[in-house]
């Protein structure tokens, strides 16, 4: 009797956001993928605590996203969203509008710790499945003087940055410490979607040893769980 053989289609990621980074990030995964920028309103949860708020902002963004792709399709389409924000005693931080308001920011968050949170939106368009997960990170921040402040708000960085910095600018470095994922903090991390991935039954191929690199020497706890659902 012939036995019959179930094939999947390849994988196809499709990003919902315009962020460089996040796009960056996922290019390190071996799969194709695409880029779609939803409209949303990223301000309609501000309301909620910053852990929600950066889970509903992603499946707001996930969803709008799914909403605009034509089916059918001859690749398995996984969309992904992420949302991030810095929270100083529950306080969220946004984008700042002006320099002046970066600069303000920083001087806010300098040798104090807060908390970034990174929500993730991950739909299979296969099966229709949903996963909403968020990963919190501890960051204390260095005693930069107000020297390096004025020097790295001109640079310009800090202007789509939520809390106005980036982790990894190399020059400004303003992370002291870090309890959590370094991708996370950057804005996507690329362990936490694996991991949902798994909780799905799809494992996909990475390279470990770049992941390991990509943190830039910050020990990660999801990196010690990967791929296991």
């Amino acid at each position: 009797m012939p036995v019959s053989f179930s094939i999947m289609p390849p994988l196809h990621f499709v990003l919902a956001s315009q962020s460089p980074r996040r796009r960056q990030l996922l290019g390190t995964l071996p799969y194709p993928h695409s880029i779609l920028v939803p409209e949303v309103d990223e301000d309609l949860h501000l309301d909620q605590d910053p852990a929600i708020y950066v889970q509903r902002t992603a499946r707001q963004k996930a969803e709008v996203a799914a909403g605009q792709i034509p089916t059918p399709s001859t690749e398995r389409l996984l969309i992904v969203a992420a949302d991030t924000t810095v929270a100083l005693a529950g306080e969220i931080m946004g984008k700042p509008g002006s320099g002046s308001e970066a600069r303000e920011m920083l001087i806010r968050l300098r040798g104090r710790t807060h908390q970034v949170h990174t929500g993730l939106c991950l739909i299979d368009r296969a099966t229709g499945r949903e996963i909403i997960s968020v990963h919190s990170a501890e960051v204390t921040m260095r005693d930069y003087t107000m020297e390096e402040i004025s020097r790295y708000v001109a640079t310009g960085d800090p202007m789509d940055k939520a809390g106005a910095y980036a982790i990894q600018h190399p020059e400004f470095r303003p992370v002291a410490r870090l309890d959590g994922c370094y991708l996370a903090v950057m804005g996507f991390s690329l362990c936490d979607l694996i991991n949902r991935l798994a909780e799905i039954e799809i494992e996909i191929a990475f390279d470990r040893a770049a992941l390991v690199k990509a943190h830039q020497g910050y020990a990660c706890p999801v990196l010690e769980h990967l791929g296991r659902p």
